[in-house]
């Protein structure tokens, strides 16, 4: 494998029902800032059905040039045919590396494309940065979270990563930029096409995602029980934030995996952050560290939350979640 014939940094745009993701932006605008780093380009691969109307934007979000990929088979997110085009473009184009958010789709579609293009996967990714010998230093957390790995794929090509949502920053949107647009084709083989998606069943929910909010109310086990997440969510709605927690109190079963912060749930970059009786544990500081204003409450001064936050109060969290309640709704 020569290397050298290896060139740009691609990034899978993930869209749902026609909605360019979050992340997809995220990995654009770290992309736009490792390639101008590294004189190269940045190649969005847009797959879906009926989704060419999107390529515009991606542009004015770092893409030199984005491969719009519009078939029937991409209507709904399937392994088979998503893993089929990637790996047409890996094989034609080849990129010297390629980047898709860690998502459940990301995470589904990144080992299947490494394996069949040979090559490595840092999965988990939370920094991405150029090296020495303009490969990348990709970082994750290793050892549950106990310490921090940058792996490097020296032999193979494309060099792969799956990277956290919240993580990265998207650039401001540039709408000057110019770019190229290319309709990109590709023939599936059919025969290997065995999963098809018969019915879509959504969870009504009022529920902001939580690394869309701008305000956090999170609690950990020193708010020890329902009366504290009642308390919290009393301060969430006069905040008009949302509630997240800690592993231990999704464990527990107070509140649904989909509000975890931390290495096992989400990364969030919130205006606000509230840690309430949250010890700060190096797993949930990964997924939280990089928020605006972090405001810590615990009884143990000791607390490691307290390293990281901008403002600490030691205290009993559950009164004074309410006393900081009852304040606020005067």
């Amino acid at each position: 494998m020569n290397l050298e014939d290896y060139k740009g940094i691609y990034v899978f745009v993930e869209q749902r029902e026609g909605l360019v993701q979050n992340v997809a932006l995220e990995l654009l605008g770290q992309a736009r800032r490792l390639a101008d780093e590294l004189n190269d380009k940045v190649y969005a691969m847009l797959l879906g059905h009926h989704i060419a109307d999107k390529a515009q934007g991606l542009i004015a979000a770092g893409a030199d040039e984005v491969l719009v990929v519009d078939a029937p088979e991409l209507a709904d997110y399937t392994t088979e045919p998503y893993a089929q085009a990637i790996c047409k473009i890996i094989g034609d184009r080849k990129p010297e590396s390629v980047l898709i958010g860690a998502t459940t789709i990301g995470r589904d579609l990144g080992p299947r494309i490494s394996a069949r293009v040979k090559t490595g996967l840092t999965a988990d990714c939370t920094k991405i940065e150029v090296g020495a010998n303009r490969e990348l230093l990709m970082t994750r957390p290793a050892f549950g979270g106990n310490l921090m790995a940058t792996i490097v794929c020296k032999n193979h090509r494309p060099q792969m990563g799956t990277v956290r949502p919240g993580v990265l920053f998207a650039m401001d949107t540039d709408t000057s930029r110019e770019g190229i647009i290319t309709d990109y084709k590709v023939d599936f083989d059919a025969s290997k096409i065995k999963v098809k998606l018969v019915k879509t069943v959504k969870e009504q929910t009022d529920l902001i995602d939580i690394t869309e909010a701008r305000i956090l109310v999170s609690g950990g086990r020193g708010i020890g029980n329902q009366e504290g997440f009642e308390a919290m969510d009393a301060l969430a709605k006069t905040l008009d934030a949302e509630v997240s927690a800690s592993r231990a109190m999704v464990d527990a079963g107070y509140i649904g995996h989909d509000r975890q912060v931390g290495q096992t749930g989400k990364t969030v970059r919130p205006d606000l952050y509230f840690a309430f009786g949250i010890s700060g544990a190096i797993q949930h500081v990964a997924g939280m560290e990089d928020s605006d204003l972090i405001i810590a409450v615990n009884k143990d001064k000791h607390a490691p939350i307290f390293q990281v936050a901008d403002l600490g109060i030691v205290g009993d969290a559950k009164q004074i979640i309410k006393k900081l309640n009852e304040r606020l709704k005067k």
